[in-house]
């Protein structure tokens, strides 16, 4: 019997590595910025994004190239700035901003665990980022380190969860990583509704037509002409990362 693997009278030879397998080879993980807040009411919950940054180590080291884009709403929304008396662009480029500082915390977290990584913004801020462009954030994911976007679109008016959508067939991704405050798509606010059911599989015409609050209609758009899949999962859960790239059965799946 060679090393790593198990053998049964009665079953086949089982290998440890591979289960461990990944299903997705290029991944986007959206994080959203709420959900950075963990169980505090404002900020970036510390503990929280230790354990995030150990999940995308474990996932980064089963060989997967990885992406991240991280919110903003856990310092600033520019929906809400907006609402304040904050003229809507502004309050969408103070969104971006927070986007920034979120990406810069996270890349230092990534990097206290040993982690290559480079983030990449929207906006040009040479002194801490480096510019996105596309052929040199698919270098980077070829070189093995986890690519940090940051800054959203560029562009008010745009949501982080477009600017998802659109980096991940920039770079080619397979799959888009949702990680959110809830643990998938439901049929109605499980906040509102005791009642309301969670879907493990819906189509991103049914995420539309029903009017789910997982992605804007933008986002989903996008994902939906290029037959671009969505797993949604409560980022608070550990181990739901690496689940979702193994391939396992977590949260809601979104795709045609």
């Amino acid at each position: 019997m060679t090393q790593g693997t198990i053998r049964d009278k009665k079953t086949a030879i089982v290998d440890p590595v591979e289960s461990e397998k990944p299903h997705y080879k290029r991944v986007l993980i959206k994080l959203s910025g709420e959900a950075l807040i963990g169980f505090q009411d404002f900020g970036v919950d510390s503990s929280l994004m230790e354990g995030i940054a150990q999940e995308i180590r474990e996932v980064h080291q089963l060989g997967v190239e990885i992406a991240v884009v991280v919110g903003g709403g856990n310092i600033v929304r520019g929906v809400t700035a907006s609402e304040f008396g904050f003229d809507r662009a502004t309050g969408d480029y103070m969104g971006m901003l927070a986007t920034v500082i979120n990406s810069l915390a996270l890349q230092g977290v990534l990097e206290n665990q040993g982690i290559d990584t480079r983030v990449l913004s929207a906006i040009r801020m040479a002194e801490v980022a480096e510019p996105f462009i596309r052929r040199r954030a698919i270098r980077h994911l070829e070189k093995k380190r986890v690519v940090i976007l940051a800054a959203g679109t560029g562009n008010p008016y745009f949501s982080t969860d477009t600017a998802a959508a659109l980096r991940a067939m920039e770079i080619k991704a397979e799959v888009i990583l949702k990680g959110t405050k809830v643990d998938g798509v439901y049929d109605s606010d499980p906040n509102k509704n005791k009642e309301a059911k969670l879907l493990e599989h819906v189509t991103h015409l049914q995420v539309l037509e029903k009017g789910l609050k997982v992605m804007d209609t933008t986002a989903i758009s996008l994902c939906m002409d290029n037959r671009l899949p969505i797993i949604v999962f409560d980022l608070r859960h550990k181990g739901s990362i690496k689940q979702a790239v193994l391939g396992k059965k977590i949260g809601s799946m979104i795709a045609s």
